[in-house]
């Protein structure tokens, strides 16, 4: 069974034994067991349950393996003809969620 779950303003589709790279919840620490609530759509060979807008009877549970900061996105300023320029950068904390069970 295959889901498409959203956390974080995004949407993944997920299967059991997946590994996501989501972005870090609070109060959520690693080896800890989450539930997302959030599922949009729940599909299988034979069956496809449509949420308006969730699935009401399924949940999708995984485990936190890693939580650590992503790669650093630039961001630049820049306005013509003022001598204005500005740099900064940004990591995002993510954390790896293995999907242990779709239910």
């Amino acid at each position: 069974m295959k889901a498409i779950i959203k956390t974080g303003g995004k949407q993944y589709i997920v299967s059991k034994d997946d590994v996501i790279k989501i972005e870090k919840i609070k109060d959520v620490n690693e080896n800890d067991e989450i539930s997302f609530d959030n599922v949009l759509l729940a599909f299988d060979e034979n069956n496809v349950k449509v949420g308006t807008p969730t699935v009401k009877d399924v949940a999708v549970k995984g485990i936190v393996t890693e939580i650590k900061k992503d790669k650093k996105v630039i961001i630049r300023k820049y306005k013509n003809k003022t001598r204005y320029r500005k740099t900064i950068g940004h990591r995002q904390i993510k954390a790896k969620v293995k999907i242990t069970s779709i239910a």
